[in-house]
């Protein structure tokens, strides 16, 4: 199909109640494993690149393995720049053929805030990018991005701050968090859907996304542990909340820890079992099976996005 922007993909997930999967990048294997996974279920997909993973492989090089996944798989793919830190970054990917772009402006002050993310979006849309944006702060950590507790979002807030810059979409803080410890060990997951709910009220049909938002499978931590890692901690998002979210005016889930520990899990598995492995094609290849088998799995139980691209 082609490289496409997320405005039609938003406007066939909110109006079906599900949401599109949002899975950060770094090389060959992940994008191969994901879209692998979207193809299966017949799913659209948008993969996102952090400015970390930008530093680790280069914007040229995610793009043109973008476009042959496009092309070997046929499906509709989103390029999105996560967590822009600046118009400098936003204005790199969009010349290096990105189709949309968050800007982070969270940690600023409200009206700075709304200065800098309509200066973007009046950039990003002459050139027919997407601009999300951020409003509330998650805790947690995820590369450059750090926070040691939440601001939940005003839904009056947010109202006011789509209406002045113009964006596309908004991801909110409900209750989500960066990294692979989003609650205490003795927590109980909560999130906010009372403001989400009010935030759909007051601003139907526009597209609300959640960051932070991987399930961390006990497992899969599990996995790594037993072959030698130390993952301690680990609480996801309770996949039912995910799910409830989806159905509602969430369209674009993040993913990110999940993706790094299946990768984790299926590489540390087979130097345990295989000491004698060498060649990278044997962990990498099952590192590459293991993330299809996890997209696939948040396509059945949190996305509901399979049949997407019909």
């Amino acid at each position: 199909m082609a490289l496409v922007t997320t405005k039609e993909m938003f406007k066939k997930a909110y109006e079906g109640g599900y949401a599109i999967g949002a899975f950060n990048i770094n090389d060959m294997e992940i994008i191969q494993g994901i879209v692998n996974g979207a193809k299966a279920k017949n799913s659209p997909v948008i993969l996102q690149c952090s400015t970390g993973a930008l530093k680790y492989a280069g914007a040229k090089y995610l793009k043109a393995m973008v476009d042959a996944a496009i092309e070997e798989t046929g499906l509709d793919i989103a390029l999105h720049l996560d967590h822009g830190p600046n118009i400098e970054a936003v204005k790199e990917v969009i010349d290096a053929g990105f189709t949309s772009v968050m800007f982070d402006g969270s940690h600023y002050e409200y009206e700075e805030n709304v200065r800098l993310t309509k200066e973007v979006v009046d950039y990003a849309h002459a050139r027919g990018v997407v601009v999300e944006a951020e409003l509330g702060v998650l805790a947690g950590v995820e590369d450059d991005v750090v926070a040691d507790s939440h601001i939940y979002t005003d839904p009056e807030q947010a109202v006011d701050f789509v209406n002045r810059t113009g964006v596309d979409s908004l991801a909110i803080a409900i209750g989500t968090s960066h990294g692979a410890v989003k609650f205490p060990p003795d927590a109980k997951p909560e999130l906010k859907f009372d403001i989400l709910e009010e935030i759909q009220r007051k601003l139907p049909g526009f597209p609300i996304v959640l960051h932070g938002a991987s399930a961390v499978d006990p497992q899969t931590v599990a996995t790594c542990n037993e072959f030698g890692g130390n993952i301690a901690n680990a609480k996801g998002i309770p996949v039912e909340m995910l799910r409830k979210a989806s159905s509602m005016a969430v369209c674009k889930i993040n993913m990110d820890t999940d993706i790094r520990l299946a990768m984790t899990a299926a590489i540390r598995k087979t130097f345990g079992e295989k000491p004698e492995v060498f060649d990278p094609r044997n962990y990498l290849g099952a590192a590459r099976t293991e993330i299809q088998k996890l997209v696939e799995s948040k396509i059945d139980t949190i996305l509901g996005s399979e049949n997407g691209m019909n």
